[in-house]
């Protein structure tokens, strides 16, 4: 049904159905929903066997109807069941021919379209619905595929993502380093059901593209997802907020299904809904789906670009310089001669003796293209070199860059894992939508997901200089600039 109509499909154990089970069923024949039921088979011998109230095990049934009749002065619940044979139905109670509908006027049975004929169709009781199938299974229509004029419909709101290893393909809550790294959707319910007190969400995750891509030796990944209340914080939550912080609701399991889908009750407010493979580091396209009785508003935590760099600071004066920068003075003065000005090579000298000498740090010497990254980012006069005071200022950026690469350098081994870099970045003044996330990992990391520093200091200067350059285009030409700041870093990081 999924298939031909693009709908969502639940299924429900009618032994275990929840208590509105009848309410969940009025409300999706009211909405044009697909409903089908069935009674299980043990065996294959089983198949197509009738039971001695003429149902069929194993049979593909229809759900056509739902109401209630008033009978010697209570209400009765009903609902009605097609055979897709078009003969050989129910004959328990409120069947075509039984005694119960004696108890029922003409008019009523005329509104339920009541007919002794055998034609496939058939009321009984709710209660021997429950007790004689096993199986209902729903197919819920996104708007579009019903009339204009349906009286009910869902509200719906879909997002597309993807996890992608190193980045966002965190794995489930088992894995705490890594789970919030998954992509994270912000979920706000403002309007309680009619006549509840909760609001109803079902929701729907979908892995995408497995069946085309099973020739290529990819299988169906095991998925789910998990549902936290929102904090009040409008950034993507860290690690910390799920050490301490239980789930409200999830998915019933993590399977390897195409789609897994689960319907929720969820008192109003704000919400945290996080999409994930069990293990991590599995990679795959996504579509989440989010079905609601009311008006829901969603938004992708890592959808935006917010960088707001503070200006650089002011070199220090010759006289006030510490030690450290005299060193520095003299060094800088031995490499660059009579000019003070340092070519990208002659950079690369210093930085590297420099780093060399600092202890309880281990780097990997940094390399050409990041000296030549620093003096386009630093260099105030375009000569393509680095004056003394440039590189005072990059100097002091250059040790908060170190502290940051040290305390993401849990091991102590002069590697970060990529996982850590999206925290790395905010720290520094970059908060990256996920698909620039995605492409800083694929370009900076390396096969074991791992950062050296070179590659962390090449990142961020990277950053830097394309923002700077995009906040000054826009300010001076803003009739020429047709990209937002995300756009801009894409192509910058890409060239």
């Amino acid at each position: 049904m999924e298939d031909f109509t693009g709908g969502v499909a639940e299924t429900f154990a009618t032994k275990e159905a929840p208590e509105n089970f009848y309410e969940i069923l009025e409300k999706a024949l009211q909405r044009g929903s697909l409903v089908g039921c069935s009674i299980d088979i043990k065996n294959s011998a089983e198949s197509e066997a009738r039971t001695p109230f003429g149902l069929i095990k194993g049979h593909a049934y229809t759900v056509t109807g739902i109401d209630q009749v008033h009978v010697r002065g209570r209400k009765t619940a009903l609902i009605r069941v097609r055979n897709p044979w078009g003969q050989v139905e129910w004959n328990g109670a409120w069947s075509d021919s039984s005694p119960e509908w004696r108890a029922v006027g003409p008019a009523e049975q005329q509104r339920l379209s009541h007919a002794a004929l055998d034609d496939g169709e058939f009321w009984m009781a709710f209660s021997d619905f429950k007790a004689h199938f096993d199986k209902v299974e729903i197919c819920n229509l996104t708007p579009d595929a019903l009339e204009e004029d349906a009286p009910h419909k869902w509200e719906v709101t879909v997002h597309q993502g993807s996890w992608v290893r190193g980045s966002t393909a965190g794995g489930c809550r088992n894995f705490l380093d890594t789970f919030w790294t998954n992509p994270q959707i912000r979920l706000s319910l403002t309007e309680k059901d009619d006549g509840q007190e909760a609001c109803t969400l079902l929701v729907a995750l979908m892995q995408k593209d497995r069946r085309k891509l099973k020739r290529f030796g990819a299988n169906v990944l095991t998925i789910g997802y998990a549902i936290y209340q929102c904090p009040g914080k409008e950034d993507h939550l860290d690690k910390d907020f799920f050490r301490y912080h239980a789930s409200q609701a999830r998915s019933k399991s993590f399977i390897n299904l195409r789609e897994v889908s689960d319907r929720f009750q969820l008192p109003p407010g704000d919400y945290i809904l996080i999409p994930s493979t069990f293990e991590p580091h599995q990679e795959a396209d996504f579509c989440l789906r989010i079905f609601s009785d009311k008006k829901t508003i969603s938004r992708d935590l890592d959808g935006h670009v917010d960088i707001d760099l503070p200006e650089p600071p002011k070199p220090t004066p010759r006289d006030q310089e510490t030690e450290e920068e005299q060193q520095f003075r003299a060094l800088f003065e031995r490499v660059a001669g009579e000019d003070m000005e340092v070519t990208a090579e002659e950079l690369e000298y210093v930085l590297n003796a420099v780093l060399s000498q600092k202890k309880g740090v281990r780097f990997e010497k940094l390399s050409l293209i990041s000296c030549k990254n620093i003096i386009s980012l630093m260099d105030t006069s375009g000569n393509g070199k680095l004056e003394f005071d440039e590189f005072k200022v990059f100097w002091e950026k250059l040790k908060t860059w170190m502290n940051l690469f040290l305390r993401f350098d849990a091991d102590k081994s002069g590697t970060m894992s990529s996982y850590e870099l999206r925290t790395a970045l905010r720290a520094a003044g970059f908060q990256l939508s996920r698909p620039l996330l995605q492409l800083v990992v694929l370009r900076y990391a390396d096969q074991d997901l791992q950062l050296g520093f070179d590659d962390f200091l090449n990142c961020l200067v990277r950053l830097e200089n394309a923002s700077r350059v995009f906040q000054a285009l826009s300010t001076k030409n803003k009739e020429f600039i047709h990209l937002n700041i995300n756009e801009f870093i894409n192509l910058t990081m890409n060239i």
